[in-house]
């Protein structure tokens, strides 16, 4: 039977909504309404009701969670699909939990997928519909609460069943007391007992990764895995844990999903950027040489225009040798493929050298350094690390400073030590930023402010935190609106020599 319905979409992209109205009109979706701007669309939504929303998640003035929220005030029963990148994927799992949307799908998608999704969505409004109505119907015919609860009883229990995620729900103890087909198969595949799961620890059914501790404050676990013993192999999952409150005793409620084609999808894509990455770097360096070369005047003289041209064109290549050398970098990390060459060296002078490279960057905003090295009883301390990795940091933190600093303005860069850790603060006084915006720094291209759209890959932050964190370090920033900025890092355990040298 095919399943139609109202659609609302909305996103600011010409080309994602070209291709969606076109895709819909394929499948036979006509009662379909677009729009470019959330804010029209919630006025729009205020008064239609439909079947479905589709939202994307960057937007200008307001993003897809945010306009979401808000179309759920009036339509609190229409399905809603989240469009989102891989690197607002953690936003996504978010809003699942918080807004309570239906689905989120990744671009770019695949055409099977979103227009079973959307179908899905269409049919799980009309479902809602429908049990509300029934709802209604049931209280109206004086039915017996017991009655009632029975009914949706084994209604719950037959979702629960049918679910293709695993489902378990374990006391205070992680002793599990119930269990649905799903997490029998992934727990204790085989030929299993109904009673298999009940009465085990769940934390000990699960391979914790990265043996790191469990906080059950998480929404979502992740890095667990569980051991298919038929197959001999591992199977990577998510967890999504909450916490339930059923006749005055505390139980947790585990969701427990296969994501074996998500990681082998993630692999595949590294490695494709791993390859493009390493084999774009050849042509861009003859590129650059080849430039120096002509504006050398080896190839004969050459007039002012050309030269401006070739220099733009030289930087251009520069730029985006950059972009590749650190595409390929935060490859080698998350693989593990990049390993730490250590040295002892003094931090101080290793921040003074860099920033002595960046400081032709301060001209024309007349900008200035302050060190702040006044721990007189820690001068010329020895610290182990990676110099060169720990220079990329240094440079990337102090060249954001510059960024985002005001005209006239200083950059505060200080040092502090205590035990065997060192700390580094880079201080600005620029724009600033809001916790929500310092909450999305460190990831993966992230654009860093919800204002605006960014130019930035969003590389340089995230390539600092996978680096700080192999030292196993961490790297963090505090800040405030129109009240500057500060970003810091601590090596642990990295002091070597903290005596005084004369």
């Amino acid at each position: 039977m095919l399943i139609t319905g109202k659609i609302v979409i909305v996103d600011d992209e010409d080309m994602v909504i070209k291709t969606l109205k076109t895709l819909l009109k394929i499948e036979g979706f006509s009662n379909v309404d677009i729009f470019n701007d959330p804010g029209t669309a919630l006025e729009y939504i205020k008064d239609n009701p439909c079947d479905l929303i589709i939202s994307d998640f960057i937007m200008p003035k307001m993003n897809g969670i945010e306009f979401l929220s808000k179309a759920k005030q009036y339509q609190p029963d229409t399905t809603q699909i989240l469009l989102t990148g891989y690197a607002d994927k953690e936003n996504a799992i978010r809003a699942i939990n918080e807004v309570g949307i239906f689905k989120y799908i990744e671009k770019p998608w695949i055409n099977d997928d979103i227009i079973l999704n959307i179908k899905n969505g269409i049919e799980r409004t009309r479902l809602k519909g429908q049990l509300k109505a029934k709802i209604e119907e049931l209280e109206e015919t004086n039915r017996t609460l017991d009655e009632k609860v029975k009914e949706r009883t084994v209604k719950l229990n037959t979702i629960i069943e049918n679910l293709t995620d695993g489902l378990v729900m374990f006391n205070s103890n992680n002793i599990i007391v119930q269990a649905n087909e799903q997490a029998k198969k992934l727990l204790c595949p085989g030929n299993i007992e109904n009673t298999a799961l009940e009465g085990k620890n769940f934390f000990e059914l699960i391979i914790n990764e990265k043996n790191k501790k469990i906080d059950k404050t998480e929404r979502v676990l992740r890095d667990f895995s569980v051991i298919d013993y038929e197959n001999n192999k591992k199977i990577p999952v998510e967890i999504g844990i909450a916490d339930v409150l059923i006749k005055g005793e505390h139980f947790t409620i585990a969701l427990i999903r296969d994501i074996t084609f998500q990681k082998e999808n993630e692999r595949l894509r590294d490695d494709f950027i791993a390859t493009l990455t390493h084999d774009l770097r050849t042509p861009l360096l003859a590129s650059i040489n080849a430039l120096d070369f002509t504006l050398g005047g080896n190839l004969g003289d050459l007039s002012n225009e050309l030269k401006e041209l070739l220099n733009v064109m030289k930087k251009s290549s520069e730029d985006m040798l950059g972009l590749v050398n650190a595409l390929l970098e935060v490859y080698r990390y998350e693989s593990g493929k990049l390993f730490l060459c250590k040295s002892k060296f003094n931090m101080e002078e290793l921040i003074e050298e860099c920033a002595k490279t960046l400081a032709p960057l301060l001209i024309d905003e007349n900008l200035k350094f302050e060190f702040d090295f006044s721990d007189k009883n820690c001068k010329n301390i020895t610290i182990d690390a990676d110099k060169n990795e720990i220079r990329r940091v240094i440079s990337n933190l102090i060249g954001n400073a510059i960024k985002h600093s005001k005209k006239d303005g200083i950059i505060k860069i200080k040092t502090s030590y205590q035990n065997k850790d060192i700390r580094v603060d880079v201080v600005d006084f620029g724009e600033g930023l809001s916790k929500e915006d310092i909450d999305k720094l460190f990831k993966r291209f992230s654009q860093g402010t919800s204002k605006k759209r960014s130019a930035s890959t969003g590389l340089g932050l995230y390539l600092s935190r996978q680096i700080i964190e192999a030292h196993h370090g961490k790297i963090f920033a505090e800040g405030e609106i129109n009240k500057g900025c500060t970003f810091s890092f601590i090596l642990k355990n990295s002091i070597v020599d903290n005596q005084v040298s004369i």
